[in-house]
């Protein structure tokens, strides 16, 4: 009979905190879900915790809920952080291989990792991931992954992630507080893309949009690997906040005609259509022009695709990536989001579900659990041990991000 160990995963969003429980065989390559926990997110605002007690009550929330469903313990999760605070910078490194004419060894692909990562970085941040773009042997460019190969001199073009040191470890505290340790720290980005992608998408040219609630995270997969990462402080709260000063209604109700009504095609929505508010609140009672709402979501949901499109500018993508853009997130599930991203963008566009992995399908067959099923998959790569919160160093985000990275390559 294959064994099997159970793995769990934690999205730690600005509305809501996720939960996914799976169990990995050996026979089986994709995590099969077996508990899913969800529950408010009542004391994050845009990724940072504003209320320690409140953060900890709604990450236990969402634990107790799946281990009811899953009938297991969660022990330690893998956890996705996001948020304003993340950042990314692209390096270089280069070593002299270490035996001279002989093969390049994994040894020497963390050492010229470990070389791109001597940046000045403030001391405030922490690396999260350095992700490795091409190297070069010797004069040979283009390569994806060296090892195996003979030559003299190896260097790396990396992709790095940083976070604000105190933002990750209130996060931390939150979490070990909540009675589970972390088997490690992957960027909401990285882990929507690995739920939505194929290897085929990733080769071709591919953007992934992640649009939550407290910002949009913007992915550039290229040959394989991550060409771009940027995060946008725009998202679907913004749009809540609008609609509510746009129309003169309280937040919740807001959140309720943005759900229930909300749409990026004003055109579509006749001169007269109104919403009657009485009937979704007891505070606003009005009535209000249902195209004059539409009119307003669809101005930020634009703003957030041109913002889009200036990223991808900035690295002569714009327009040129062949598998086009994946919306994923919990705001992407707007009446006519892709349209407008299609017209936006020029560029193909679908919403990215969540995909390689078996279970309770109908749970989480959802765009707004793209990173906790990310966060699973992940995990199903994972040898290691839980980590404390002191022991993340640069030896273990390089052997991690190896990992990752040799699970690129066809």
């Amino acid at each position: 009979m294959a064994k099997s160990r159970v793995v769990a995963s934690l999205d730690i969003g600005s509305s809501k905190i996720r939960t996914v429980v799976g169990t990995l065989d050996e026979e089986s390559p994709m995590p099969n879900v077996i508990g899913v926990g969800l529950a408010p997110s009542t004391g994050l605002r845009k990724g940072a915790v504003i209320d320690v007690e409140e953060t900890i009550n709604s990450i236990s929330a969402s634990l107790e809920d799946a281990e009811r469903m899953a009938g297991e313990p969660i022990n330690n999760v893998f956890l996705g952080i996001g948020g304003n605070h993340i950042e990314s910078m692209n390096s270089k490194g280069v070593i002299a291989v270490a035996q001279a004419e002989d093969e390049i060894s994994e040894d020497d692909v963390d050492r010229v990792l470990e070389a791109a990562q001597a940046v000045t970085i403030p001391s405030n941040r922490r690396i999260l991931r350095i992700i490795p773009k091409t190297f070069t042997v010797d004069e040979q460019k283009g390569i994806k992954y060296p090892v195996g190969m003979t030559g003299i001199r190896l260097e790396v073009e990396a992709h790095i992630i940083t976070g604000l040191v105190p933002t990750i470890k209130n996060i931390e505290k939150c979490v070990l507080q909540a009675g589970v340790d972390i088997n490690d720290i992957i960027p909401n980005n990285l882990a929507a893309a690995e739920a939505v992608l194929s290897k085929r998408q990733k080769e071709l040219g591919v953007v992934v949009i992640d649009i939550g609630c407290g910002g949009t995270s913007v992915s550039v997969f290229e040959d394989g690997t991550v060409l771009h990462t940027a995060i946008i402080p725009v998202g679907g709260e913004n749009v809540t906040n609008d609609v509510a000063i746009g129309l003169r209604t309280s937040i919740d109700t807001a959140e309720k005609i943005k759900i229930e009504y909300g749409s990026c095609m004003p055109d579509e929505v006749g001169e007269r259509e109104t919403i009657d508010l009485s009937l979704m609140s007891k505070i606003d009672t009005h009535t209000v022009s249902k195209k004059q709402m539409c009119q307003i979501v669809e101005a930020r949901y634009q703003e957030i695709f041109m913002l889009v499109k200036d990223e991808l500018a900035k690295i002569h993508r714009d327009g040129m990536l062949p598998a086009g853009v994946i919306l994923t997130g919990g705001a992407t599930k707007i009446a006519g989001a892709t349209d407008l991203a299609r017209e936006t963008l020029n560029l193909p566009v679908q919403i990215g579900f969540p995909q390689n992995y078996d279970g309770v399908v109908d749970k989480i067959d959802d765009p707004s659990y793209a990173t906790a099923i990310g966060l699973l998959i992940w995990g199903s790569k994972f040898d290691g041990k839980p980590y404390g919160s002191k022991s993340m160093n640069l030896k273990k985000s390089v052997g991690s991000m190896k990992k990752w990275f040799k699970g690129l390559v066809p």
